[in-house]
């Protein structure tokens, strides 16, 4: 979320749900489901980390059954990238329980559910893949981007602080 709220261009007032960006895991899914359930004629698309889905992928049984052509773009780099990103600023280096290099395959989970699953791991798959996977609009499709482990991502609130008190990065 923190991603598509930085990058993403709008061209229609409340097209965005997110959390406020303040480490909520879990969140879009759910709220794609109820978007696409409020506006099935208009495109709905989660963006989210690779640990964010895990909170509820399961949810994919809920939308193949009600025929939800929903698009889960998971920006995967095999990390609790927030989490590893705030020991790697505040907690000196001092990394505990980030690294998820031991990961389910989310393209074989949404096979599984009998969504459509596919894997990018160059940019320049990425516009077919966005372009495929719109067409689509019978069930989900997952798309598991596979992006640099270690990128940080900014502006981000400190320990303790307030949106006053944002870190804005290099």
């Amino acid at each position: 979320q923190m991603w598509a709220a930085q990058y993403y261009q709008y061209k229609h007032p409340r097209s965005f749900l997110s959390s406020g960006g303040l480490g909520t895991m879990g969140y879009g899914f759910p709220a794609a489901i109820g978007a696409k359930i409020a506006c099935p004629e208009l495109p709905v698309i989660d963006i989210a980390g690779d640990g964010s889905i895990q909170m509820n992928i399961q949810e994919l049984g809920t939308a193949v059954q009600y025929r939800l052509p929903i698009i889960i773009c998971i920006l995967n780099n095999h990390f609790l990238g927030m989490v590893r990103q705030w020991q790697g600023l505040f907690y000196g280096g001092r990394y505990s329980f980030t690294d998820m290099s031991h990961q389910p395959d989310f393209v074989k989970i949404a096979e599984a559910y009998g969504a459509v699953g596919r894997r990018i791991k160059e940019a320049s798959q990425v516009r077919e893949a966005l372009e495929e996977a719109l067409k689509v609009k019978d069930r989900p499709v997952v798309l598991d981007f596979w992006v640099e482990r270690e990128a940080d991502v900014y502006p981000m609130v400190p320990p303790g602080g307030s949106l006053m008190n944002m870190l804005g990065g290099d």
